[in-house]
């Protein structure tokens, strides 16, 4: 299980910080365990926090309160988000919903603040940060309406092998069939059958509870 330490290490904004400055920054975040199935945050509540997975897996998605529900991406370790609403200044136009139990940091707003106006590694992350973000973002439209389902969950896996979204990840996922399917919006079963075609192709290894990736390049580009 990563600790806060490790997650801020892995985290190339913190690792340009003195021991003083980044110890400003751990008194001001809260850690918190939510259980499967729990609100990290909510649409519509005010945005008090930058947060960031420790430990966990968790969805960014959309519930309306016709019933309609969407998911926009999964957050797995070592993934900081909700800069943007916290730059805008608006209530949180978003749900994240831990899929498994995780451990969340959460920074206040004044911390975040003062980062953004005193530290140029900071400002440095947060353009790269948005820019992969709006990258990502848009491939998922992309696929949605140009791919299969098979290569839709490709791409979804990959994604959450972006080394500057997810710092220190490694190429072992661990996520269940039913995790990947509230991530992709499509059944178990049909998950099933979508990594036992990528596991004939040689792309990844299907172990109980756990994926590991074994050519990331085809994954990213598989169906295209």
């Amino acid at each position: 299980m990563q600790t806060l330490d490790e997650m801020l290490q892995a985290s190339c904004w913190a690792r340009r910080m003195s021991v003083d400055e980044l110890a400003c920054v751990k008194n001001d975040i809260t850690l918190q365990t939510v259980p499967a199935g729990g609100y990290v945050c909510m649409k519509g509540e005010a945005v008090e926090h930058w947060l960031g997975v420790v430990d966990g897996l968790v969805k960014m998605a959309s519930n309306w309160s016709t019933g309609k529900t969407t998911s926009f991406l999964g957050l797995s370790n070592g993934s900081w988000f909700g800069e943007g609403s916290l730059m805008k200044d608006e209530p949180r136009r978003y749900d994240v919903i831990a899929l498994r139990e995780s451990r969340i940091a959460y920074m206040k707003r004044s911390r975040f603040q003062h980062l953004l106006d005193h530290s140029i590694a900071f400002n440095r992350f947060l353009l790269i940060q948005l820019n992969e973000r709006l990258g990502q973002f848009i491939g998922i439209l992309e696929h949605e309406r140009l791919l299969d389902t098979d290569a839709r969950l490709a791409r979804c896996l990959a994604s959450m092998f972006n080394p500057l979204l997810y710092p220190g990840s490694s190429l072992a996922l661990r996520i269940s069939q039913e995790e990947i399917g509230l991530l992709v919006g499509i059944s178990r079963q049909r998950v099933n059958q979508a990594l036992q075609k990528l596991e004939q192709a040689g792309l990844l290894s299907a172990d109980y509870g756990t994926l590991t990736i074994l050519d990331l390049n085809r994954l990213r580009s598989f169906g295209a």
